[in-house]
């Protein structure tokens, strides 16, 4: 049996080597750390970037689609860091308010191809000081060096082999 329950609450409490297991699970797991950091980021990134109506998420794939190109959204996805669904459910408001464009590829119908509009480079244009100001902030509380450091170690992780979408 994993755990008790309060007569009175119906509360359920886990037992006390149950519990010191959650306990280490809670210090030392690394996907619970950097989901926190990043609800934590992204709320702050979010409400910088609300005065122009993107969410952090928005931002970065107009940020990436700028850079791209024309780009198909299975490369979109793995540039992104994101699963093909999670990336085509964000891709939907921004179709909506006319900030990208998606179509069937040129070269295989079967492709989907998605390109930032004029709207969504004006757009982006608008968001970027207001990204920058976040940025800035960010790097004053944190440290201009110890930021640098965090977002190399993020990017270490993408490369580490440990592929969550690997088939």
């Amino acid at each position: 049996m994993t755990g008790t329950r309060s007569a009175n609450t119906g509360e359920a409490r886990p037992r006390a080597a149950f519990a010191a297991a959650l306990a280490e699970l809670d210090g030392r797991c690394n996907a619970t750390a950097a989901r926190r950091a990043t609800r934590y980021l992204t709320a702050s990134y979010d409400k910088a970037l609300a005065p122009v109506d993107l969410r952090t998420t928005q931002f970065n794939i107009l940020h990436r689609l700028a850079l791209a190109g024309k780009t198909t959204i299975t490369a979109l996805a793995q540039v992104s860091a994101m699963d093909r669904t999670t990336l085509a459910t964000n891709l939907k408001p921004l179709e909506r308010d006319g900030l990208l464009a998606i179509r069937a590829s040129d070269a295989d119908r079967r492709a989907r191809v998605v390109e930032i509009t004029e709207a969504g480079l004006a757009r982006l244009e608008k968001a970027v000081p207001l990204w920058r100001s976040a940025q800035d902030r960010f790097e004053d509380a944190f440290g201009e060096a110890d930021a640098a450091e965090l977002r190399a170690a993020l990017r270490a992780v993408l490369v580490t082999g440990f592929d969550p979408w690997a088939e």
